[in-house]
């Protein structure tokens, strides 16, 4: 029997021609509307520039303490975040102390929505401090003088609620590592301590994923952010950091970011400019402050390995913290897994018995999906993780000494909330070794890791030698701020705006007219259909070709670290690194144990 052509019955061509004609209108229209969104981004970047950058918080503040009034001025202040009409304020409950990461992106992230962690901590009526920062650093402070600034912020809380228990500290990703340096080096000024997405154990890692921990070992260490902090006439443009966070999925970073805000142009625009209006606000470091954190905390690891003095003599050991530890982890994020933010925990300890023996609390929360930034952004992580962590507190500060996964159970809604049941249950190092699935070849990694920090230090004296003077001779304040705006991420803003791209105002004018005549296509229209499919296969080949690089990668550095020849010329690194894992109970760098174990 011959198939009847579709196009030859008159009804279904003309059903085509109006799918055809109703995609089409469509498309035009989410296509005026989407680069007039990219216009408002573009005109935003500059707005916020010439605004200094300011917070991107929604919460009310005021400065209670500047640190440029300090003896040692840094760029940081310590605000006091104000409650709304609905919120109801206890000045004897314990403060909470908020730290947003300076890691190349504006202050504020953590509070740009009402779901937040400020805005959860306010409506349970907790008072709120957040320690925010300027986009440029004051001129050679260090990391010593921004933890001696962060110090002085919680002596000044503390003395505001002097009827009230010791601050919680909540640090967002690499503002965990600024909590993690406080509490054990003040160990006597805080409560307990929170960490999101902080890597404190930068070495570790599962072979086969999140491979940004060898980005270090394959650019030969830390002499390239010295070659850009001098190229910044002394300071480190943060929009090298953010294009690194950018290049892990470019799926994401070329496709699939933007076609998001295309399909939905008519709801997500607000949520788009938000975001990107704190993506896009840089805020740069000084040479020693970008130094330290590659050196010390990257490449070195030192904070793990008790090695980290800050320039003051004193040596900072992760395990001086005596007050309980929150750490949230996600198996999404591909910045921070979970094996980097957990896996100090059996290096600094011995067992269980002895974080029982030296009266500690441990607790780690595992997400299972959430990425990077949602563990600290996301509204659904704030109405859940957050939240319930915030209302543990009083809890937390009871637990018996020991090691604890904190479970939570959504028993439905209830009155249009969410319900959840928290239960605090034991663990042993059985179960942050599931996380390395079982890896036993960890000790043999780390040496790797340590002959990258012996190279690193190598290639930095031959940088800072012979090519440092020449290129600090012909650095300017001028030539500095030219390499800033010429940088990628800043083009691909500001070439939307308006002040830079004339055409870009023809939208402008489009925009009204597009939305007073505004007809979305049905969600069933075939051509629609096909523009997912397309969109589908379009980060299908991204992600292929993703999946490509980080094995490549990853196949290269142990080629280069794992060389009979490297070992030869590092034998130091190697036998340092074993004589580590063989120490019992020194407080860094014990033993692993050796347990393929699933997880619980």
């Amino acid at each position: 029997m011959k198939q009847e052509n579709s196009f030859e019955n008159p009804i279904m061509a003309f059903d085509w021609m109006k799918d055809a004609y109703e995609y089409l209108l469509d498309a035009s229209q989410r296509s005026i509307l989407f680069m007039d969104i990219l216009r408002k981004r573009g005109d935003n970047y500059f707005v916020t520039i010439k605004k200094g950058e300011p917070p991107v918080l929604i919460f009310d503040y005021k400065i209670i303490l500047s640190g440029s009034t300090l003896d040692r001025p840094v760029n940081y202040d310590l605000a006091a975040i104000l409650p709304r009409k609905a919120d109801t304020i206890d000045p004897e409950k314990r403060p909470i102390i908020i730290i947003d990461p300076r890691a190349g992106n504006g202050p504020g992230i953590g509070g740009s929505k009402r779901d937040s962690e400020i805005g959860d901590a306010l409506s349970q009526g907790y008072p709120v401090y957040f320690i925010l920062f300027h986009p440029e650093p004051v001129p050679g402070q260090t990391l010593g003088d921004v933890e001696k600034a962060e110090i002085r912020f919680v002596e000044e809380v503390a003395k505001l609620h002097p009827k009230a228990k010791k601050p919680v500290l909540i640090g967002n990703c690499q503002a965990g590592w600024a909590v993690a340096m406080l509490g054990a080096d003040r160990p006597d000024l805080t409560g307990p301590l929170v960490l999101n997405g902080t890597p404190l154990s930068y070495w570790s890692g599962v072979e086969g994923k999140k491979p940004m921990r060898y980005a270090g070992g394959l650019l030969g260490g830390i002499w390239l952010s010295s070659l850009l902090s001098d190229l910044g006439n002394g300071n480190f443009d943060g929009a090298w950091l953010e294009e690194n966070f950018e290049s892990l999925n470019p799926g994401n970073t070329l496709w699939t970011k933007q076609y998001n805000l295309y399909a939905n142009v008519d709801t997500d625009e607000e949520r788009y400019l938000t975001f990107e209006k704190w993506w896009d606000g840089y805020s740069e470091m000084t040479k020693e402050e970008m130094h330290s954190i590659v050196e010390d905390l990257f490449v070195g690891d030192e904070l793990e390995q008790g090695k980290l003095s800050l320039n003051r003599g004193k040596i900072l050991n992760l395990k001086d913290i005596k007050k309980p530890i929150v750490l949230f982890a996600s198996e999404g994020d591909n910045i921070t897994p979970p094996q980097q933010a957990l896996d100090w925990i059996i290096k600094t300890y011995s067992s269980v018995a002895e974080i029982k023996r030296l009266k500690k609390v441990i607790i780690y929360l595992i997400s299972p999906d959430v990425g990077h930034l949602g563990i600290f952004v996301g509204s659904k992580t704030a109405k859940k993780e957050h939240m319930e962590i915030i209302k543990s507190f009083e809890i937390i500060d009871t637990l018996p000494p020991g090691l604890y996964e904190m479970i939570i159970v959504d028993k439905g809604k209830k009155e249009g909330m969410s319900d959840y049941d928290v239960r605090f249950e034991e663990r042993d190092f059985k179960d942050i070794m599931a996380f390395n699935e079982g890896k036993e070849e960890m000790r043999e990694e780390n040496a790797d890791f340590s002959r990258v920090a012996a190279v690193s230090e190598i290639n930095d004296q031959l940088y800072d030698t012979f090519l440092s003077p020449f290129v600090k001779m012909f650095s300017t304040a001028t030539s500095a701020d030219i390499l800033k705006q010429l940088h990628p991420l800043r083009v691909n803003k500001y070439i939307f705006s308006e002040k830079v791209n004339p055409f870009m105002q023809i939208f402008k004018m489009l925009v009204p007219a597009v939305k007073k005549n505004r007809i979305p296509v049905s969600p069933d229209n075939p051509f629609l259909t096909i523009e997912k499919n397309a969109s589908d296969n379009i980060v299908t080949i991204l992600d292929s070709y993703q999946s490509v690089r980080d094995h490549f990668d990853e196949a290269l550095f142990f080629a280069i670290y794992e060389n009979p020849w490297m070992k030869i010329l590092f034998p130091e690194a190697s036998r340092r690194e074993n004589r580590k894992e063989t120490t019992k109970g020194k407080g860094v760098g014990n033993a692993y144990p050796t347990i393929r174990r699933e997880r619980r």
